[in-house]
């Protein structure tokens, strides 16, 4: 029987490639923790998630000492097994985030691992319901960015091929929202897509405002409009307004959005594949929302939700947000505004160690031939790394 034999992790830093805010905070730091498993046949999968500047330490703790040993020996095949393990393993600290994302991190390298050794690209694996998805761009609408910015960097986008453009909502008066989108809606046409995200910013009557005013506009959704944990208030809005409502980069259990869908609280899934602890509860949480006849169009991550994206049929939208370019040699590729499913086997990634291990600032290396718990130290300009020493 095959098994895992090795766990290799390691933490990279990215900072984004332009500055990035939206109503609740600033963008300044991608923490990208990244897993490495081996097996005795020799085949190799990687997985990863991310952090927006802050976790990411624990996020490498909790897969260090808690999920790496009990990989070690496990039949690399057994992706459900081993996600319920790890979870009820971790009871005490999910359904939360930093679980979540360590979670997503193992489950992404089984599902490489498997997509590799069978030789098949991970859209096909699981499903091949589309070779293409339309592809929308986030990076000009961020909601530091004076109006003629976000008209040009609108207009830039639409020259270059995309679908559409999402715009950061949530200025102090509704009036200041409306004058922006304006003067984009009106730069682009009728018939480019606009979607705005206020990041969770507004009360359920301020949102339900704001929807009003933006209502002539003609948006594609509402995203996050109000706090994640407030299901009733997202019901509410949603009643109230034309607008679709988008929700799920916040949510990070399939029973979260069972319970959104099932109260008609939203109108659009956006389910985070590294926030919702993986790829096997994205397809699960995408096969939910296609029950309920509602699109998916996944937050961030778009060198991996492309694949996922193409895998289900009810998929919409991918997010185009670069963010991974220094760490690997493969890109994104879209053609008449769509991004194109990846052909190469495994998740659709090429990664490259070379810039990985260049750039890691934290280390951890498991063996099959014993769990070694041994001492963190840090180099002299503050790179982690863990040098575990075999059990006596």
């Amino acid at each position: 029987m095959r098994t895992i034999d090795r766990v290799e992790i390691r933490q990279v830093n990215l900072p984004p490639k332009v500055p990035r805010s939206d109503a609740i905070q600033s963008f300044v730091m991608q923490e990208t923790p990244i897993l490495r498993l081996s097996c005795s046949d020799g085949v190799q999968g990687t997985g990863y998630s991310y952090t927006i500047g802050t976790g990411g330490s624990s996020v490498i703790a909790l897969l260090a000492e808690h999920f790496a040993p009990r990989l070690l020996g496990r039949d690399p095949d057994d992706i459900e097994a081993i996600w319920k393990d790890l979870f009820f393993h971790t009871h005490a600290t999910a359904v939360g985030a930093i679980t979540s994302l360590a979670l997503a991190a193992v489950d992404t390298a089984l599902w490489d691992l498997r997509c590799r050794r069978l030789q098949l690209p991970l859209w096909k694996l699981a499903g091949g319901a589309q070779p293409r998805v339309p592809v929308y761009s986030t990076e000009g609408g961020w909601l530091q960015l004076p109006v003629d910015a976000l008209v040009d960097e609108a207009l830039a986008a639409k020259a270059a091929g995309f679908r559409g453009v999402k715009i950061k909502v949530g200025k102090p008066h509704v009036s200041e929202d409306v004058a922006r989108l304006r003067a984009v809606r009106d730069a682009v046409g009728a018939g480019f897509e606009l979607m705005v995200d206020a990041n969770q910013a507004f009360s359920v009557g301020e949102a339900i405002r704001r929807a009003r005013h933006y209502e002539a506009l003609d948006l594609a959704w509402f995203e996050e409009p109000l706090p994640a944990e407030d299901l009733g208030g997202h019901a509410r809005l949603d009643a109230s307004t034309s607008l679709p409502v988008a929700i799920g980069e916040s949510l990070y259990s399939l029973q979260h959005f069972r319970e959104y869908l099932q109260r008609d609280a939203c109108s659009i899934v956006q389910s985070d594949v590294a926030r919702i602890g993986g790829i096997t509860p994205w397809l699960k949480t995408a096969h939910l929302a296609e029950s309920f006849n509602v699109p998916v169009c996944p937050h961030f991550l778009m060198e991996l939700h492309v694949s996922l994206c193409a895998a289900v049929p009810n998929a919409a939208w991918v997010e185009y947000i670069p963010q991974l370019d220094e760490l690997t040699h493969s890109r994104i590729e879209i053609s008449d505004g769509h991004a194109i499913a990846p052909s190469t086997p495994g998740i659709g990634i090429d990664w490259d160690w070379a810039a990985i291990e260049a750039r890691a600032i934290a280390r951890h290396d498991t063996h099959a031939r014993g769990f070694r718990r041994g001492e963190t130290r840090r180099d002299a300009n503050g790179v982690q790394s863990a040098r575990n020493e075999e059990n006596p």
